[in-house]
């Protein structure tokens, strides 16, 4: 797969995943795909959360590479 369609893949799921975390009071925006990394930033209530890491490693990471072998992992940058 094309490095432009993994970003649309990517960006797809996370459309998919957002009400879930719009709903938590929330929000995640993709930032960049870069060797096999995709990073993202939090917003909202997943900056502070407790249990963002899990969300972000054991769901979003977790669904994003069940789909897309090309991805390694999902890293939160601060900017």
């Amino acid at each position: 797969m094309s490095t432009v369609n993994i970003v649309e893949h990517i960006q797809s799921i996370l459309e998919e995943l957002r009400p879930t975390i719009l709903q938590d009071g929330g929000d995640i925006h993709f930032i960049r795909f870069e060797n096999g990394t995709v990073f993202v930033k939090l917003y909202g209530a997943c900056v502070s959360c407790p249990v963002s890491f899990i969300t972000l490693k054991m769901g979003l990471e977790a669904q994003i590479k069940q789909r897309i072998p090309e991805v390694i992992s999902v890293e939160a940058i601060e900017e």
